[in-house]
């Protein structure tokens, strides 16, 4: 089980005539022996772009990769002992899927593949159609065979890039838990990119959020989730998404609600060092509660309620509030439209975060 270390790892693209793309901007990270992460943005992020960096797909403008303390920068993909499973498979249509699996270990001359190919077909689940084509594979079969290929040839790290995009919800989940329970098997290292925050959350041991070529926040699902470090990764995560209202903080350490809400709302907020500011306030849809009239922090409307059967979304319409306040609520209830409710929030489950720049207030 090796190390990966990057560090301070930047790729700028240039074009004649055209202004420099930063795609990825000093981006420090180690990911120790045996360890999953992932990582997790929108598209145009850079995740792609730091994962084929490390692949040897693409060059790296500055900063140095390692491996077991080794650097890989300028070294040739085939002389890198990584692995790499694509988002389009990228599966050889000729070859049976045995040859497919079997194909990068032909070409470094392994004498034992078929052996090995054995081995990684009966982890995987594949040992009944070795001698099938691509062509007559479903979507999730592709998927596992494209992720065989890449663990067969034993590599010190593991790139996923988007594995389970392409299956459906039932596929997904099954596909997600046998892809976690191989890899705690096996040990490997790994890079897991997506876009999917349930399959960073539920399969990493660590995230890595990334916006516009940057690192927003490093850490574990649960700390991703309940200490964000600013607001995109706040907004980014979670679903369904925090509610963020507009609020000013005052020096006592209340959050008076604004723009106008009638009649003045105004919340005491858990922050270490109050200070007079816009800021946004943020509250995961959990964390806000039916109440009573005498214990409510807000009161509104109902716009619509959902029944998601395991539990309910409410969204309430609040006067002189410009965003609108959603609620999950217990299963089995009913509420309907233009009735009137009471709110109150979880004053340890509420985040403040600067307006303009966006990061945490604490």
């Amino acid at each position: 089980m090796s190390d990966l270390t990057l560090l301070n790892v930047r790729k700028t693209y240039r074009t004649k005539g055209r202004p420099e793309v930063h795609a990825v901007r000093g981006f420090d990270l180690r990911v120790r022996g045996g360890e999953l992460v992932g990582l997790l943005g929108p598209s145009g992020c850079g995740k792609s772009t730091t994962l084929r960096m490390i692949a040897g797909l693409e060059e790296v403008t500055g900063g140095d990769i390692l491996v077991a303390g080794r650097s890989m920068v300028g070294l040739p993909p085939q002389r890198r002992n990584i692995g790499v499973a694509f988002e389009n498979y990228a599966l050889y249509p000729p070859l049976t899927v045995e040859e497919n699996i079997a194909f990068g270990l032909r070409a470094r001359g392994k004498r034992d593949r078929k052996a090995r190919v054995a081995d990684v077909a009966g982890r995987i689940g594949l040992t009944d159609i070795l001698q099938a084509r691509p062509a007559g594979l479903s979507s999730g079969q592709k998927q596992r065979v494209a992720l065989a290929r890449a663990v067969a040839r034993q590599p010190e790290v593991l790139l996923l890039d988007e594995p389970l995009s392409h299956l459906d919800a039932a596929q997904r989940d099954t596909t997600r838990r046998e892809l976690r329970h191989l890899q705690q098997e096996l040990g490997y290292t790994t890079i897991l990119v997506t876009h999917d925050q349930e399959e960073a959350l539920s399969l990493a041991d660590r995230v890595v959020v990334m916006n516009e070529g940057t690192v927003q926040q490093v850490g574990t699902p649960d700390e991703i989730y309940d200490d964000p470090a600013n607001l995109f990764v706040a907004q980014f995560v979670g679903e369904p998404p925090m509610n963020l209202l507009d609020g000013k903080l005052q020096p006592a350490g209340d959050v008076r609600l604004a723009p106008e809400v009638t009649p003045e709302v105004t919340l005491r907020v858990p922050v270490r060092d109050p200070r007079q500011a816009d800021v946004t306030l943020g509250v995961r849809p959990e964390d806000v509660a039916l109440t009573g009239q005498a214990d409510a922090d807000l009161s509104g409307t109902v716009l619509v309620h959902e029944d998601l059967l395991e539990y309910g979304l409410l969204t309430v319409e609040v006067p002189g509030l410009r965003q609108r306040l959603v609620a999950q609520t217990e299963p089995g209830l009913i509420l309907r439209p233009g009735e009137n409710v009471w709110l109150s929030l979880h004053r340890e489950r509420v985040y403040l975060f600067e307006s303009e720049s966006g990061e945490r207030i604490r």
